[in-house]
């Protein structure tokens, strides 16, 4: 088999496969010898090995050893030189700088060269700035060894100068402020062994090629090397490569997008004169020296890497060998659509033709610019073009898309929620696959232990225990079964906790050290109720009775997990050495952790074997010195954010991934998505002491020299060819999308400078019949909503016509209202039940919830409670009628002559269980409860006194209009005026109607049975009373609720409780709409009857909907507030604070 460096170009992987096995097919390798093939992404090799092993190809592929080029040379390197010169891992690889850098940095800052860095790390207190400052130099290093050897040779001989090439001796002065920069370098190798400072990546580099020198063959390498897809690699790879040709077979299967040669069209190509000067192929150029403005805009990286290419490569020797067939370049097969031109002109070199001369065009479905107004948009537009797609072609596979984006966590939650939110028996659920996720995202687990690395400074809020039980894992350690979820939480919001372990551990967030309202509180106050149920204060601890019996076990299970939590931040408050932390670690997944699913187990995995590797790290770095958590625990941190190695790509699903490096791989439709400025090229902020970026002093001309050399990675030049490739490896079409709107004004937002290119090239290639660009006819701007009525009735005047949606679920919202028995009200339920008089109330007081409620069975009011995470100061309105509630309970139940010990006895144990405000506001906050309550207990209990006792129980059942309402009435009193009914009202009660609703159908149903019943209720701002009605009158009252009960279950009513009253009050000064509007709708002091009921919002938008329901020629509002609350209105009578209520 004939050894060397071979190199074939092609503008098609497609094109490339077929040479590799058809090479691999004429000169196979012996048997059981394994073909080593490089590439640079996981997702290349699964799309060579599933090209490989089709059956016009080689059928099967199996015996390949896929490497990336970094791991494969750092293994021919031990192979070559002896494992026992090469060790496993250098101790100049990143991860050993960083904690050598770590150790020797404040050794070094009382140094003159190091007043920059002294001054950065004046006020690094937890040395967090220092680990950063080591992490980027070792980052620096690292790519200084691969990109600048030989500044790190002069360095070491006291040479502090700046070489402009390996190959020159001309080089520039260090910058100002950064001579610390070779002294560091020197720093670190007399830090190392004699013996181990020879082992950085440079010097063992420079030993390999000379030991390959040799006409000896070394043992071990293997027979043949194929570097498929890669379109960059360092100039020290390159080099490496050439070296193991002398001795093996180099093939090297290179993407070129154009045919020509092309690099004088890009910027610096003088740089790589005496490559391209020595080049032995791409010798012709197009005449006219033509440039094409997105392979200069874009090309820079390619052009370098094929650049260097030409100083290893000598077609002479090996073009035999391919039949003269080396340069593999194709046409565009099929029709010529927008896209495919675009390809092949880049394949030709064409330039733009004149303005006068630009053909026709029009647009084919091959290129497709979507504007949206969010992230969520994007790709709701992306799932209705795909289905479109995959309507039109019955052969087109999920495997056959990929959908590409600058940061794939930031899109991931939409894309789940949009292509996850199908079932897969619905027709348009399209499979899919995450690849490029970081090891710990979406994981519970991932972000527990993520939450708990940063113990010290935690909260303990109520909320983060609660997120820490929602995991799985931690549930299982703890024996806490999920079902048992809600009781703590109801538990936790009882118990009053709101934050902090202790004392302590508030003292340590340099707060005021107390213990209430913390877990050290609660939990003592739940098992105090275990203790002694409800019963008094024990030991000065308020009892949680909730917690009894069985539920004890719970409440210690809940125990055990926060003393365990409590260790454990005891704990990582202390500084401690490297194996000391790793056993820390270890004992916090141990404690904590029972991961029973396999992504757990392999995360738990993971980290364990991050731990190791940072001992190993610091042990190599001979780093012993204690650390603060703030910087031990990024070794896990880091782990948590690295790229998941159980990556599916590939998967036969569509593939949502992280636009990246090297991923040219040819798919049928290739989307992109977030192509907005400022996104795409990515921000990568450059060290300000990287000298590689770095610019010379100026030259003879003046002008300053970059130090920029040929194979240089640069994000914004990875991305400009990243971009490049995207479009080149699109067979069928290019889908570009970006956020082009803003979702609150509409306003404009430009694309990617690079979409802007590319828009740019078509309006300046193409014209259209009508002279307009190009563009426009590409672009299709969507509505802000998926549910926009343009979707489903087309455009308005002068907007654009967008897509057909498939969100088929949205289109019965914009059906016209049928006229007909679809739009009548719902025929009367089949059965009915008795009622009592409370859900008449309830009724009165929401006759819309009502419909919802008891005949479709829908709750549309949400439960919006949340727990509190800060220790009370004040007292919300809710809060404050809950309590003075508890307190009118207790004060009721103690009588009148002991009402106030009651109150002070309640609010010993309100304050006793946290309820109250902390301190100095206990006292405030006391008296501001219990002092408006002393008239109406007062008044209260002088009426209570003018009774003599209460009445016997009594059973009433009415049947009214085919309604029968059954109740027993109860809490009768003997008045001196007959029977009386005295009821105690939390809070005010002054045109507070909804809080009379109750009363008076308790009210009407005992006058209806002939029980001359008073009612009088007592309230903080008066009170009100309902006089005897007769039984005629009351059974006639009830009939019209009845009637109103029932149509109410047919239909929602067009009345509202609050609306009504209002209504009906304003009717004697005329301006019964305008007061009735105040009531229905929010105003600047007031919250609205709409937006307190949910139904009510539901059936009724707005006020002016309700008031277009008419009834008889006149509005419905009306006549209903008529019927249903009239009685109550006019029946009642208002009592102010010191009348008598007789």
């Amino acid at each position: 088999m004939q050894n060397g460096f071979m190199v074939l170009h092609g503008n098609r992987l497609e094109t490339l496969t077929e040479v590799v096995s058809d090479w691999l097919r004429r000169h196979p390798l012996p048997p059981l010898a394994e073909e080593t093939v490089l590439v640079q992404s996981n997702g290349m090799a699964q799309w060579l090995k599933l090209n490989l092993a089709e059956p016009e190809a080689l059928g099967i592929a199996a015996g390949f050893s896929f490497q990336m080029p970094a791991r494969f040379l750092w293994s021919a390197y031990r192979t070559v030189l002896g494992e026992d010169r090469v060790p496993r891992t250098s101790p100049f690889d990143k991860s050993r700088l960083l904690w050598r850098l770590y150790r020797l940095l404040p050794t070094l800052l009382h140094e003159d060269a190091f007043e920059p860095l002294r001054h950065f790390l004046d006020d690094d207190g937890d040395g967090r700035k220092r680990h950063q400052l080591a992490e980027r130099l070792a980052d620096l290093f690292d790519a200084y060894q691969v990109y600048r050897a030989d500044w790190l040779a002069d360095w070491e001989n006291d040479d502090d100068r700046l070489r402009r090439a390996p190959d020159r001796r001309d080089a520039d002065p260090l910058p100002p402020g950064q001579h610390w920069q070779p002294a560091l370098w020197r720093a670190l190798l007399a830090d190392l062994p004699e013996d181990r400072r020879h082992l950085s990546r440079a010097a063992i580099h420079e030993a390999f090629v000379e030991r390959l020198d040799s006409d000896t063959p070394p043992p071990g390498l293997p027979p043949r090397v194929l570097v498929f897809g890669i379109s960059a690699l360092p100039q020290q790879a390159l080099e490496a490569l050439a070296a193991i040709s002398r001795h093996a077979q180099v093939l090297m299967l290179v993407q070129n997008p154009c045919k020509h040669y092309w690099a004088d069209i890009v910027e610096d190509r003088h740089l790589l004169r005496a490559q391209l000067d020595g080049r032995r192929r791409h010798l012709s150029a197009p005449p006219d020296n033509p440039v094409h403005p997105l392979l200069a805009a874009w090309g820079k990286q390619g052009r370098d890497f094929i650049g260097l290419l030409y100083g290893h490569d000598d077609p002479d020797h090996y073009q035999g060998a391919f039949q003269n067939q080396i340069d593999l370049f194709l046409d565009q097969e099929g029709p010529l659509t927008l896209l495919r031109q675009i390809q092949q002109d880049v394949l030709e070199l064409s330039p733009n033709p004149a303005p006068t001369e630009r053909p026709v065009a029009e647009a084919d479905g091959s290129l497709t610019f979507s504007v949206a107004h969010g992230p969520q948009r994007e790709v709701e537009i992306l799932q209705d073009a795909l289905l479109a797609r995959f309507a039109e072609d019955p052969e087109l596979r999920p495997r056959d898309v990929i959908v590409m984006v600058p940061d794939i966590e930031a899109y991931a939650p939409h894309i789940d929620a949009v292509f996850g939110r199908l079932e897969r028996d619905d027709p348009r659920h399209l499979p899919y696959t995450l690849s490029d996720r970081s090891a710990g995202a979406a994981s519970p687990l991932a972000n527990a232990v993520e939450a708990l690395l940063h113990l010290p400074q935690w909260r303990f809020t109520a909320a983060d225990i609660l997120d820490l039980l929602d995991v799985p894992a931690l549930r299982g350690r703890f024996g806490i079964p999920e079902s048992a979820l809600p009781q703590l939480s109801r538990w936790i919001e009882q118990a009053n906790i709101r934050w902090g372990l202790h004392e302590r551990q508030r003292a340590s967030l340099d707060l005021p050290g107390f213990e209430q309202n913390s877990w050290a509180f609660g939990l003592r106050r739940m098992l105090a109720g275990y203790l002694v149920g409800d019963g008094p204060a024990w030991r000065g601890i308020e009892p949680l009775d909730e917690v009894a019996g069985l539920g004890a076990e719970l409440a210690g299970r809940l125990a055990r997990l926060l003393d365990t939590l409590d260790h454990h931040w005891r704990a990582f408050r202390e500084p401690a050495p490297p194996p000391r932390w790793r056993q820390r670690f270890g004992a916090l997944l141990d404690d904590l952790f029972e991961p029973e699913e396999t992504d757990d187990q392999a995360l738990d995995a993971g980290l364990r074997d991050a731990l190791n590797d940072w001992l190993a790290a610091c042990e190599q770095a001979d780093f012993h010195t204690p650390l603060p958590i703030t910087v031990a625990r990024r070794p896990l941190l880091d782990a948590l954010n690295a790229e998941s190695l159980a990556q599916r790509f590939m998967a036969g699903r569509i593939n949502f991934c992280t636009l990246m490096p090297m991923r040219a791989i040819p798919f049928r439709h290739v989307c992109l998505l977030g192509m907005k400025d400022g996104d795409y090229p990515r921000q990568q902020q450059p060290m300000d002491f990287d000298l590689m970026r770095h610019w010379g002093a100026p030259g003879d001309d003046g002008r300053r020299r970059s130090q920029y050399r040929p194979g240089d990675r640069s994000r914004r030049e990875d991305d400009r060819y990243l971009f490049l490739e995207a479009l080149l490896s699109a067979r069928d079409s290019l889908y570009i999308s970006w956020t082009g709107r803003h979702a609150r004004d509409n306003s404009e937002r430009p694309p990617s400078v690079l979409v802007a290119q590319l828009r740019d090239h078509l309006d300046q290639r193409w014209t259209t019949d009508d002279g307009a660009p190009i563009t426009e006819r590409l672009t299709v701007e969507h509505p802000l909503q998926p549910f926009s009525a343009r979707y489903f009735h087309g455009p308005g005047d002068g907007e654009p016509a967008p897509p057909p949606t498939f969100a088929d679920e949205w289109e019965p919202l914009h059906r016209p209202a049928p006229a007909g028995p679809d739009n009548a009200p719902l025929p009367p339920p089949a059965d009915s039940e008795p009622v009592a008089a409370e859900a008449l109330g309830r009724f009165l007081k929401q006759p819309v919830a009502h419909f919802f409620r008891e005949r479709l069975k829908a709750g549309l009011e949400q439960d919006h409670r949340t727990l509190e995470d800060t220790e009370p100061f004040t007292l919300d309105g809710l809060d404050r009628w809950q309590l003075q509630d508890r307190l009118l309970e207790a004060a009721r139940r103690a009588g009148g002559d002991g009402f106030q010990a009651a109150l002070a006895d309640t609010l010993d144990h309100l304050a006793g269980g946290g309820a109250l405000p902390l301190a100095p506001f206990t006292e405030a906050s006391r008296e501001s409860l219990s002092l408006p309550l002393n008239r109406p207990l007062r008044a209260y209990f002088e009426s209570l006194g003018r009774t003599r006792g209460p009445l016997p129980q009594r059973e009433v059942t009415l049947s009214l209009d085919g309604l029968t309402v059954e109740d027993w009435l109860t809490d009768l009193l003997d008045g001196e005026d007959g029977p009386r009914r005295l009821l105690l009202i939390t809070g005010g009660l002054q045109n507070r109607w909804r809080k009379l609703c109750t009363p008076w159908a308790v009210h009407l149903l005992a006058c209806a049975d002939g029980l001359a019943l008073t009612t009088e209720l007592v309230a903080q701002d008066g009170g009100a009373v309902l006089p005897p009605l007769a039984a005629e009158a009351a059974r006639t009252h009830l009939a019209a609720l009845a009637r109103g009960w029932a149509e109410g279950l047919c239909r929602p009513l067009p009345v509202a409780c609050d609306t009504a009253f209002a209504w009906l009050g304003g009717l004697e000064k005329e301006r019964q709409e305008r007061d009735a509007r105040a009531a229905f709708e929010s105003g600047f002091s007031h919250v609205g009857e709409a937006d307190r009921d949910a139904a009510l919002r539901r059936a009724w938008p707005d006020f002016d909907a309700l008031l277009a329901a008419e009834e008889d020629g006149a509005p419905a509002l009306a006549a209903w507030a008529e019927r249903l609350y009239r009685p109550l209105f006019d029946q009642v009578q208002w009592r102010r604070p010191g009348e008598d209520a007789q």
